[in-house]
């Protein structure tokens, strides 16, 4: 099939598409980065390169593809930036997909959303991922579109290192002995890359998780994966956090979108539709993640 990834090398699009590539799948990558194209070329894809911002660029590449993976992300730069309106770029990167694919003609999407998109409310900043897959439903009837919603990223963790470093402890709004899930983006290409091969029936949702884990036997793994086995998971209340995080420079609005995405995770409104329909775990364990967290954590 003639496959189109956006997402450029990222954490999910660089593993799926070297499964796609080893399926014997025509791909292309859109990245915004010129410098990115020889590499992608060196995985035996095509580069694509343009922006999510240009319409005429995501139409033209999507024209003759078999699937469209879709997905919205900005660089971690931008939760400094106070100038960013994060909802209102992600709206329109969501409008720009919806209007490429309609103009294209592609049939077939798959697009990468996110537990938590149930809903918009109680979910903090992941009330996002809601609003673009209802625009995304707003495509004719004839467009089959799966939704992947995976859990939260292990790499995520890679953000406690700072006050494990400080305080000797993971500092968090939301902690304590109930499991949670988590996932590793090799599990996600995986997922997705299974997905593509499958029947497209309408609009379909599945969860996507790893791994499933409390706080506290987190913080005992990644602890001992340091050489800190002491390491606790210590619990502060959502105003504490926030102003850590204003006080930081972090935009406003980002902050805020967070403490509440952690407090859903806290009072269960975040996997509220996960738990209706769980999938079978990944193979990507914590205790698999927490020796390349233990690597990034010396080096810093």
């Amino acid at each position: 099939m003639n496959i189109v990834l956006t997402g450029s090398l990222g954490h999910i699009s660089k593993p799926l598409t070297k499964i796609l590539i080893e399926k014997g799948h025509s791909v292309t990558v859109i990245s915004s980065k010129e410098e990115r194209q020889k590499e992608i070329e060196s995985l035996g894809a095509t580069a694509a390169i343009g922006t999510m911002e240009d319409v005429d660029f995501l139409t033209k590449t999507f024209t003759g593809a078999d699937i469209v993976y879709l997905m919205e992300a900005f660089g971690a730069h931008r939760f400094f930036d106070q100038n960013f309106n994060y909802l209102e770029a992600i709206n329109k990167v969501a409008n720009n997909y919806k209007q490429a694919v309609e103009q294209s003609g592609v049939n077939r999407v798959i697009h990468l959303s996110s537990v938590g998109a149930h809903t918009d409310k109680g979910n903090g900043m992941l009330a996002f991922h809601y609003n673009v897959e209802n625009t995304l439903k707003e495509l004719p009837e004839d467009v089959s579109i799966k939704f992947m919603r995976p859990v939260g990223f292990y790499y995520n963790m890679l953000a406690f290192i700072p006050t494990i470093k400080k305080q000797d402890a993971i500092i968090q709004n939301y902690g304590g002995n109930k499991k949670e899930p988590w996932v590793s983006p090799l599990d996600i290409a995986t997922v997705i890359a299974e997905e593509m091969e499958k029947p497209f029936p309408g609009r379909h949702i599945r969860y996507i998780a790893s791994d499933e884990i409390s706080p506290n036997e987190a913080a005992k793994i990644l602890g001992e994966a340091i050489g800190k086995p002491d390491l606790k998971w210590q619990e502060i209340p959502d105003e504490q956090i926030l102003q850590g995080m204003l006080a930081a420079g972090m935009n406003t609005e980002i902050a805020k979108g967070l403490v509440a995405m952690n407090a859903g995770r806290r009072n269960d409104v975040l996997y509220e539709d996960y738990h209706k329909h769980k999938p079978a775990l990944g193979k990507v364990k914590l205790t698999d993640f927490a020796k390349e967290f233990a690597d990034v954590y010396n080096q810093q």
